[in-house]
C-alpha cells in the first residue's frame, strides 16, 4: 500500500469510520477535506439494487443540475444551414456538418456533447465506431437529437447531464466544482438523486438505492444516508 499523504490523513481524521451523513453535512464537509490547488469537481456515485445486464432494468436519464457542474462544456452541433445560427446564438462552440464529420474522421474528439438532428443522422451514423466508445453518439433519449437544436445547446451549456448505470450498478456522475456553496452542492445533488428515484425500473426488486457517496477529485468518498433524498 502507498504512502498516504499528509493532507489525506488531515481528510480521514474529518470522518467518522461507518457514519453516514446527511446530504447537508456531506455538502459542507466535501468542501473541508478537499486540500487540491485546483477547482476539484465533486461528484456522485450511487450504487443502484438493480441488474443492468436486464434490459428493463437499465437505469438512463438525463437531468438539469440547478447550478450547473461547474464546467465548460464543449458543444458540436452537427446541423443544416438553416440550424446553423440557431446553434451559435444557443452558444455552440462548433457548428457545421460535413466539415466536422471528416475531422472526427480524422481523429478529432476534442468536444464534450454533439447535438444534432433526426434529418442528419444517417450521416452522424457512420461516425458511431468512433463516437460510440467516447460516449459522444447522439440520441434521442438524451435530447442530443432534436429539431430544437438552439434548445437543446443552452440545456446542455447551462448544467443538463447525461448519465447511465454502469455494469457493477453504479452510476457516476459530476455535481459541481468545490468552489460551489455547500447550499448549492445539495441543491444539485438533491435534483440528481430525485430525477434517479423517478427511474426506478418497476421490475427492480428489494433495495433500490443501496449507497451513496458524495467525493471531490482529490478527497476520501463520504457515504450519505438515502433517506437524505426520500421526501
Amino acid at each position: 500500500m502507498g504512502r498516504i499523504t499528509k493532507n489525506r490523513k488531515a481528510s480521514l481524521e474529518k470522518l467518522e469510520k461507518d457514519k453516514a451523513y446527511s446530504i447537508e453535512e456531506a455538502a459542507e464537509l466535501v468542501k473541508e477535506i478537499t486540500h487540491a490547488k485546483f477547482d476539484a469537481s465533486v461528484d456522485i456515485d450511487v450504487r443502484l439494487g438493480v441488474d443492468p445486464r436486464k434490459a428493463n432494468q437499465m437505469v438512463r436519464g438525463v437531468v438539469s443540475l440547478p447550478h450547473g457542474t461547474g464546467k465548460e462544456i464543449r458543444v458540436l452541433a452537427m446541423v443544416t444551414p438553416e440550424k446553423e445560427q440557431e446553434a451559435k446564438d444557443a452558444g455552440a462552440d462548433f457548428v457545421g456538418l460535413d466539415e466536422y464529420i471528416e475531422k472526427i474522421k480524422g481523429g478529432w474528439t476534442d468536444i464534450d456533447v454533439i447535438i444534432t438532428m433526426p434529418p442528419v443522422m444517417g450521416k452522424v451514423g457512420q461516425l458511431g465506431r468512433i463516437l460510440g466508445p467516447r460516449g459522444l453518439m447522439p440520441n434521442p433519449k438524451s435530447g442530443t437529437v432534436t429539431m430544437e437544436v438552439g434548445k437543446a445547446v443552452s440545456e446542455v451549456k447551462q448544467g443538463k447531464i447525461d448519465f447511465k448505470v454502469d455494469k457493477f450498478g453504479i452510476v457516476h456522475t459530476s455535481i459541481g466544482k468545490v468552489s460551489f456553496t455547500a447550499d448549492k452542492i445539495k441543491e444539485n445533488a438533491i435534483e440528481f438523486m430525485n430525477m434517479i428515484n423517478k427511474l426506478k425500473p418497476s421490475s427492480a426488486k428489494g433495495t433500490y438505492i443501496k449507497s451513496v457517496y458524495i467525493s471531490s477529485t482529490m478527497s476520501p468518498g463520504i457515504e450519505v444516508e438515502s433517506k437524505s433524498f426520500i421526501d
